[in-house]
Parts: C-alpha cells; sequence; structure tokens
C-alpha cells in the first residue's frame, strides 16, 4: 500500500493529528530533505525523493511494503497524490489529506475562500486571460512565473488588483505582502503563494 501523505504547509504544529503514526508504522518514507527533517525517522527507513520517472520504478518494486510518501501541503491540490493515483489507481493508494499552503495564506490574510479559484504555476503556462476573469485567484507560483510575472499579467489588462504575496508560509522566516501590481518588484520570493483580489 502507498500512503500520500499531506504534512501541511510546513509547520509541525499544522499537521493533522495522526501523522506521526503513520509515518512510525510504515516501512519506508520517501520525501524531499525538508519534509523528512521533520519526522524522526531511522535513516534506513528514509529515502529522499527522486524524479519521478525513478519514483514510479521504486514504487513498483515496494508493492507489498507499507510505502509512505510525503506531500507538502495538500497531496490533492496540486499535489504529488494526483500522479501517484494516476499511476497505481485508488486500490493501491491511500490519501491523507493535509492544510495546504494557499489554505493557510487565505486565512492569515483574513480572506473568505469561497468562490476563489485554486491553481498552480508549476510546469505549466496559465492563461491569465481566464484566471483574471475570477474576482479573487490562489496560486502555488515556480521560479519561471512567480509574483512579477502575475503582477505584470495583472497591469497588461489595466486592471486593479490587490496582490498578496506570502513566502516561507508557517516557517519561522514567513513573510507576507500586501501590494499593488506595480509595486511587486522583480526579484526571487521564496517558496510563495500569491492570491489575487478585488478586495
Amino acid at each position: 500500500m502507498i500512503t500520500v501523505l499531506g504534512i501541511g504547509p510546513g509547520s509541525p504544529d499544522l499537521m493533522l493529528r495522526g501523522t506521526d503514526k503513520v509515518v512510525a508504522q510504515a516501512d519506508l518514507v520517501i520525501g524531499s530533505r525538508r519534509q523528512l527533517a521533520g519526522f524522526d525517522i531511522p535513516s534506513e527507513k528514509q529515502l529522499e525523493l527522486p524524479k519521478l520517472e525513478i519514483l514510479k520504478k521504486l514504487l513498483v518494486e515496494q508493492y507489498d511494503q507499507n510505502v509512505v510518501l510525503l506531500a507538502s501541503g495538500d497531496p490533492l491540490l496540486y499535489g504529488i497524490g494526483s500522479w501517484t493515483l494516476r499511476q497505481f489507481g485508488s486500490d493501491h493508494v491511500k490519501v491523507v489529506p493535509g492544510i495546504s499552503s494557499i489554505q493557510y495564506m487565505f486565512h492569515q490574510v483574513g480572506l473568505a475562500m469561497n468562490d476563489a479559484y485554486f491553481t498552480s504555476s508549476h510546469g505549466r503556462i496559465p492563461d491569465f486571460d481566464f484566471l483574471l476573469a475570477h474576482q479573487t485567484v490562489g496560486m502555488v507560483t515556480d521560479k519561471k512565473i512567480g509574483p512579477y510575472q502575475i503582477a505584470q499579467e495583472v497591469l497588461n489588462r489595466h486592471q486593479h488588483r490587490t496582490i498578496y504575496i506570502g513566502e516561507q508560509l508557517s516557517y519561522p522566516e514567513e513573510r507576507i505582502s500586501q501590494l499593488r501590481p506595480e509595486q511587486v518588484e522583480n526579484k526571487k520570493y521564496n517558496m510563495n503563494v500569491v492570491i489575487i483580489t478585488n478586495a
């Protein structure tokens, strides 16, 4: 059985109850170095997350083992849970939810998620004409399309919006900025989530 375990946006305080128990019962725990560091796992029972083609082969080889695949945020909100279900099917995969970074960000800035559109720019080119037709958008970004590029798309459409940028959410280094599109600088934003709203 493969368990895709949502571990929240980062802080141990935001992990769902029972997370440690799932990890403790695993024969093998796979995750990024940062994810693995959040748990007390014997070295022989942990593996740093490889590329997806290698991960698929590894999971096939470990089919009779209790494997836990760590997922930041929520596994089924632009997370690795969707990929795992496509590869192995719901009969062989259990997905444990977690608090997503987008969800956390909305709560930090005091905005309701009702009717908001959620998306990600990871490995994709968003359709900004479609996105910016919505009143509120929550987006997990990557290095290619981040806060600055999003702000430029807003400006190109002559929209008057508020942009919230959340970096290192739930970590001690957390930083949240509330800006107009013209105020967003062309610089690096660490591990960020962007909310675009009319508010």
